[in-house]
């Protein structure tokens, strides 16, 4: 019996503490910060991506912990995160500040172990998420564009890693995935409004699912599309994009402003989470895309 409990225990633990690092989300980030690194190395070192991978990790995870410390009695409100460990008693914030700072000491360390300016670039993106778009999530839809800054430094992290400086090429990664979180984040926000509506934020940019949020999130879907092609002109240094990869990006893009317009027209949950969906494959495709054009040219 009490091996039973013991082995249920382990599990609640294990849970807990995918869930206060939001394990999928974190895995996702780390994802784009390799693809970063792979398209700015030279010669790959295995060692640097161990340490990108697990530091990135940290740097996540410690993000998504201090922002639930700091949200926790705003998530009791809410049906998507009442049961999340804080806001269910299952984890006390004590121990929640414990892991979020073991974590950001030893991303930052590992970090700082590829280079100076990758533990630099870490710790904005930490500040950056819980000190200004944590706090301005309750207080105006402006916080999507504080938080799109530590959402988009992942991929040129990698970059920052593999050469040691942010440069023309780090700057166009930047632009790829910060202009990508607008119409991720707003299509989220539509699907889940009225959940977040319970906890007082207030993420898309009228403040209401009506037209003008969803021009908005087209618009802003043409620009990711415009700027992720934009290296097969040539004019981003050693970030470079045949004319197949761009076509195959430009045709995903197509896709994805497919959905955007189908949400103009039926301002539906249902079209909201269809593309929210295709948001998170067309970046996902992206980042292979572009490393297997570097590796295959």
């Amino acid at each position: 019996m009490s091996s039973t409990k013991s082995s249920v225990s382990n599990v609640s633990v294990i849970t807990d503490f995918k869930e206060i690092t939001k394990m999928g989300l974190s895995i996702s980030v780390v994802f784009s910060a390799l693809a970063g690194y792979l398209l700015g190395a030279e010669t790959v070192d295995f060692i640097t991506l161990v340490l990108l991978a697990f530091g990135g990790y940290f740097m996540v995870g410690a993000s998504n912990a201090y922002n639930q410390i700091i949200e926790r009695e705003l998530d009791v409100l809410m049906d998507r995160t009442k049961n999340r460990p804080i806001p269910s008693g299952r984890m006390s914030v004590r121990t929640a500040f414990l892991v979020a700072t073991s974590f950001t000491l030893a991303g930052l360390a590992m970090l700082y172990a590829i280079n100076p300016k990758t533990a630099m670039w870490g710790a904005i993106s930490i500040f950056f998420y819980t000190c200004a778009y944590t706090p301005l999530k309750t207080k105006t839809p402006l916080a999507v564009f504080v938080g799109a800054i530590p959402g988009a430094i992942p991929f040129m992290l990698g970059w920052v890693a593999a050469r040691g400086g942010f440069g023309i090429e780090a700057g166009t990664l930047f632009a790829i995935q910060f202009f990508w979180q607008f119409p991720h984040f707003w299509s989220l926000g539509w699907f889940l409004y009225d959940d977040y509506e319970k906890g007082g934020f207030y993420m898309l940019p009228t403040g209401k699912k009506d037209k003008g949020t969803a021009v908005q999130i087209i618009l802003y879907t043409i620009w990711t599309v415009i700027v992720s092609v934009i290296p097969v002109i040539g004019f981003t240094g050693d970030l470079k994009l045949s004319v197949i990869g761009a076509v195959l990006i430009f045709i995903l893009g197509i896709v994805m402003l497919v959905y955007a317009f189908r949400l103009f027209q039926l301002r539906t949950v249902k079209a909201a989470k269809q593309l929210m969906l295709a948001m998170v494959s067309y970046i996902t495709l992206l980042q292979i895309i572009y490393v297997a054009d570097k590796f295959l040219r």
